[in-house]
């Protein structure tokens, strides 16, 4: 009789909110999409022996400095971003460069929401992402262990 390897795949009674770590990234100077990357496979748990695709295994993000990230190439004055009300003529647009000086959280968290599964999961996932303009932030409670970019 052969045996053979059993393949572990988390359950979501497996994934508390105790069993996830809180993380910190540093933004200053950082490109966007790089850091967006990098943010997204920490909050989904791809950096985990643990990931399962279907299974929250992230943990929490807090990005501070988020006001001095960096685009590449002439992008700060030609990537535009829109916002839509769902009313008529409403469509409002603005530049990178606009958007990062009124509301820097903004880029980032669209950047790394373009990153994560476009399923239910993603909700759940895009909640534990913390971002900051400056550099104090309320969760130095959690203790937060910084992370490289």
């Amino acid at each position: 009789m052969r045996h053979t390897a059993r393949t572990w795949s988390a359950k979501p009674a497996d994934n508390t909110k105790a069993s996830k770590k809180w993380r910190s990234v540093d933004a200053t100077g950082a490109h966007l999409g790089k850091l967006a990357v990098k943010v997204a496979n920490a909050l989904r748990g791809k950096d985990k022996p643990t990931f399962t695709p279907h299974v929250d295994t992230g943990d929490f993000v807090v990005v501070y400095n988020a006001a001095s990230v960096k685009l590449t190439g002439a992008k700060m004055d030609q990537k535009i971003y829109y916002r839509h009300s769902g009313y008529i003529g409403s469509l409002k647009s603005r530049t990178a460069r606009e958007l990062l000086e009124k509301e820097p959280e903004t880029i980032i968290k669209q950047a790394v929401s373009g990153m994560l599964p476009k399923n239910k999961l993603a909700k759940d996932m895009i909640r534990k992402l913390k971002i900051y303009p400056g550099k104090e932030h309320p969760h130095t409670a959690q203790a937060p262990t910084p992370m490289e970019i």
